[in-house]
């Protein structure tokens, strides 16, 4: 904020900056400027000679100090953006020094006409940049129907029998159109950004029970997030070419009992040999079974892991 609150510097100007010290309250700061003295069309004209001709960075001060003023008035009108007024005044201030450097009194217009255009300017884009996190108008056409459509709606809304209607109707949005000489779907459009808020990808760390899901938990593709998908093509191999090399790795019993064990299923769907009918068919114990078993697959996941 004390950057907002301090006169511009980026002129380097010497004696007329001291008009203003570096404030700490917004009010002193609109006070202060309220204060400086306007200049005469004469003096103005005559600073801005001064600057074009010889660069005098003393008169280009006098000339953008007389104009704060201008600046503060014209940031009230967009103190219903939600946006810090020190902001919007810092902004202006650096469209005023645009439209000071460009400024030529031989044109027949003074300069609170000329610097209007540049500070709004600056002050436009500022909110356009800064009011949401995914920005509402990207080019020259759609930032002028931003501002120009929240004026109209403000408008309509002081005009209709229901003030509190959020959404346009029909003839509403065809006249919005018609006013502002673009098609019916472009105000639909923006009137659907103006109207949608930013909504966080991630919930808050102290969220509620029973609080909606973030967006973030229904927009992830686990599908094809990168380690999931290598996890599924490893199991994949595993599954096929890799479980024949391991088993290759086995003596002849061993892999008989596994694949008995695991990859065979029974005429009544039940699974694979049980340790006892393995026994029974070569002559050992189930515990003894159950060891050969345990030798393999502990050989299996060797050569799997290699």
């Amino acid at each position: 904020m004390t950057a907002a609150l301090t006169a511009p510097t980026a002129l380097a100007v010497r004696d007329p900056w001291a008009l203003v010290p570096s404030l700490g309250n917004l009010d002193a700061y609109i006070r202060a400027v309220q204060a400086l003295p306007m200049l005469s069309a004469e003096e103005e004209a005559q600073d801005a000679r001064l600057l074009r001709e010889k660069g005098d960075l003393d008169a280009a001060g006098r000339l953008v100090m007389s104009h704060l003023r201008l600046v503060v008035a014209i940031s009230r009108q967009y103190l219903g953006y939600g946006l810090p007024q020190g902001d919007l005044i810092q902004e202006g201030n650096v469209g005023l020094m645009k439209a000071v450097r460009r400024f030529d009194p031989e044109q027949g217009v003074r300069l609170v006409s000329y610097a209007i255009h540049w500070i709004k300017a600056e002050i436009h884009e500022y909110i356009v940049r800064n009011w949401r996190l995914v920005k509402v108008a990207t080019t020259k056409a759609q930032r002028k129907l931003f501002f120009n459509l929240r004026s109209l709606k403000h408008s309509l809304k002081a005009d209709a029998e229901d003030p509190q209607r959020q959404a346009l109707s029909v003839a509403e949005i065809e006249s919005v159109a018609r006013s502002l000489n673009v098609k019916p779907e472009e105000v639909i459009e923006m009137e659907t950004r103006l109207a949608g808020g930013d909504v966080a990808l991630d919930s808050p760390v102290d969220d509620e029970d029973g609080a909606p899901p973030a967006p973030i938990a229904y927009l992830a593709d686990d599908q094809h997030e990168p380690s999931r998908a290598l996890e599924r093509r490893n199991r994949d191999e595993m599954a096929g070419q890799g479980l024949i090399q391991a088993l290759e790795q086995l003596d002849p019993r061993s892999r008989r009992i596994v694949e008995a064990r695991w990859l065979e299923v029974n005429d009544d769907s039940s699974g694979g040999k049980t340790l006892h009918e393995l026994a029974a068919e070569y002559g050992v114990s189930a515990e003894r079974i159950r060891q050969i078993e345990a030798a393999a697959l502990k050989k299996m996941r060797l050569a799997l892991s290699a």
